[in-house]
């Protein structure tokens, strides 16, 4: 346990992704976590934001504008696979075991999520962990139209991509010294992200305590 524990930590590591791996490491991880069900846990948020602070500050020697469209290309490419995977799954994935990759309880936050806003949820999911993942399978697998759905994917990821990154690149430019204070900043983000998460959790929780206590 020790050891997945330690792998996941590296994992989640955004600023030795950025920059050890470099944008082609960064590409995959926002794919991954915007497309594939067990993606979930990867930084999502606060990748793009640092992204934006090491182009500006130099760790990362990419320009912003070869960044912008290479995280929201990554953005656009990980929702249509989510797509495509929810859409040929159909409610099977309702049905599939709980395994540590896959928890079905996301899938349902992600149905309520989706049946709350409609096809908004793929603009405003971008901005909530596990919704971010589950929220375009689930389009998926409700049978959102293709062309409603490419509408919805690409003004998700655009906006995701350039307020997160952008706030992170004009920070960098404002505060150099900022990327000395990452392990600080990373865990503010990792909460602030959170946060709406753990009350759902919550919210949910209570929700079916009180269905379960009412009488037959």
């Amino acid at each position: 346990m020790k050891e997945i524990w330690e792998h996941l930590s590296n994992l989640v590591d955004a600023e030795a992704i950025i920059s050890k791996g470099g944008i082609y490491l960064v590409f995959f991880i926002v794919f991954a976590e915007t497309g594939l069900f067990f993606g979930f846990f990867l930084p999502g948020d606060y990748l793009l934001f640092l992204a934006g602070i090491f182009c500006a500050t130099g760790l990362l020697e990419v320009s912003i504008y070869h960044l912008l469209a290479t995280l929201f290309l990554a953005g656009v490419l990980g929702n249509y696979v989510g797509y495509w995977f929810g859409r040929s799954t159909g409610r099977r994935l309702f049905n599939r075991e709980d395994s540590f990759f896959f928890k079905k309880r996301y899938v349902y936050m992600a149905e309520d999520f989706f049946k709350k806003y409609g096809g908004m949820a793929l603009v405003f999911g971008r901005f909530f962990p596990i919704i971010r993942t589950f929220a375009p399978i689930f389009a998926g697998v409700a049978k959102v139209s293709f062309q409603k759905f490419t509408l919805f994917n690409l003004l998700g990821s655009f906006f995701w991509v350039m307020l997160l990154t952008l706030l992170g690149f004009f920070l960098g430019i404002k505060f150099p010294g900022i990327v000395h204070y990452m392990p600080y900043i990373i865990v503010g983000l990792i909460a602030f992200t959170a946060t709406p998460i753990v009350i759902a959790y919550f919210k949910s929780a209570k929700n079916n305590f009180g269905q379960n206590d009412l009488p037959n």
